[in-house]
């Protein structure tokens, strides 16, 4: 064959193997947006053994220095690409939890929007109810829980650290922890109730949280309850939004299945869920240790809880938005 003829049969393939390795280090947004039509990651492998057939074939025949050059460029460019050693296991988790979660969390961005309204709405219309009549906490909490509240949140006891019963902080780090990641896996495992588990979880814990709040602004013991739970909400709340999120986005997928089969349509969710909860146990975990460490500090100034607060969830924000952006293989090898 004429390497004319040769080219024009090939030709198509190699530009599309060429492009394919052009886009690896762009985001995937934007390589789906330029090529719609491109040579997809499945079928890669079997282009390159093509390629390296069609190199074989030009050195053979005595083809121009030309075509055999930009053939083996090309060969060893895929051969970098598919071959490499894969990172240390380490670093690709984390590289999961700082680009991939973050990816995965905006991909299921309205099931993540829904989470969070069916949190903080109840949250925001308990409280305020409860400062328009304080006795509606009565109908949320038993006397002697709102008396315990009372008690740990009490500003006139300067030696009780905030929100402490006893223990010490590595003992309570290990409680935080067991209860953040219970109420989490709780809220998350509910959603293949048809989405409605989630549902009801995310709104009792809106209650609960909004009704603690209420009673104890309402009562007086704001000062210290604020000073608390400011640090480690940004982790925490955040993080029982995303489990909300991952158990709804199940739900969804059980009740519309969409062009797949609803099987097919479950073990997607279920795949995607468990990543998001891998996230979201490092953030409970991150959240346990402010908990424990910092939040429970009853001397510390309301300005610095207060300063501290706004810088974590600022960062807590910008990680969520911003991460993993122009990284697109991070969840990928995640998954791997």
């Amino acid at each position: 064959m004429k390497q004319d003829a040769f080219v024009e049969r090939h030709a198509a393939e190699w530009s599309a193997f060429e492009h394919w390795l052009d886009t690896r280090g762009r985001s995937a947004r934007r390589a789906r947006r330029e090529t719609p039509e491109g040579l997809r990651d499945e079928d890669v492998p079997a282009c390159y053994r093509r390629l390296t057939q069609h190199l074989a074939l030009a050195l053979r025949r005595g083809y121009s220095p030309q075509l055999t050059g930009r053939l083996q460029r090309l060969m060893q460019r895929g051969h970098a690409v598919l071959y490499r050693a894969p990172p240390p296991r380490w670093r690709r988790l984390a590289r999961f939890f700082i680009a991939g979660f973050p990816r995965l969390v905006r991909e299921e961005a309205g099931c993540m929007l829904a989470a969070a309204v069916l949190l903080y709405v109840p949250m925001l219309l308990v409280f305020i109810a409860i400062q328009w009549n304080p006795d509606l906490a009565s109908a949320l909490f038993r006397p002697e829980q709102l008396t315990e509240f009372e008690r740990m949140y009490d500003p006139a006891d300067a030696a009780r650290r905030l929100g402490r019963d006893n223990g010490t902080d590595v003992a309570m780090f290990g409680y935080y922890i067991l209860n953040n990641i219970t109420i989490a896996f709780r809220t998350f495992a509910s959603g293949a109730l048809a989405a409605v588990g989630s549902i009801v979880v995310l709104v009792a814990n809106g209650l609960v949280i909004g009704g603690v709040a209420g009673h104890l602004q309402a009562v007086g013991h704001g000062d210290p309850f604020w000073r608390f739970v400011c640090g480690h909400s940004a982790f925490e709340l955040t993080a029982v939004v995303i489990a909300g999120g991952a158990g709804l986005q199940i739900g969804l997928r059980l009740l519309a299945p969409g062009q797949r089969r609803r099987i097919d349509a479950l073990v997607e969710g279920g795949r995607r869920g468990a990543l998001l909860c891998a996230g979201v146990f490092v953030m409970l975990v991150l959240a346990a240790f402010v908990e424990a460490f910092w939040s429970s500090i009853g001397w510390m100034p309301a300005t610095v809880k207060y300063s501290v607060a706004a810088v974590l969830w600022t960062l807590v924000g910008l990680w969520l938005w911003r991460g993993g952006r122009g990284l697109p293989d991070a969840l990928d090898e995640a998954r791997a």
